[in-house]
């Protein structure tokens, strides 16, 4: 698989929670970080996730915000 963003975040799936028309899919990235993406629950069904699956968080924005207080 070829894809052009840049932020790859390799991990293993430790939930995936379907909601009524998403899907919640918690990726452990390591070093105590979980990002968690939305998605369809048709996407999360397509590609038959489940928890202990290897997956890879692909983040591409065209904005990144800071705020502190």
């Amino acid at each position: 698989m070829k894809i052009s963003a840049r932020n790859q975040l390799k991990g293993t799936i430790v939930d995936v929670i379907k909601g009524a028309t998403t899907s919640h899919v918690r990726i452990d990235i390591g070093g105590g970080a979980i990002v968690t993406a939305s998605i369809t629950n048709e996407s999360a069904e397509e590609l038959k996730l489940a928890k202990g699956q290897p997956a890879m968080a692909l983040i591409k924005a065209s904005d990144v915000l800071v705020a502190v207080d």
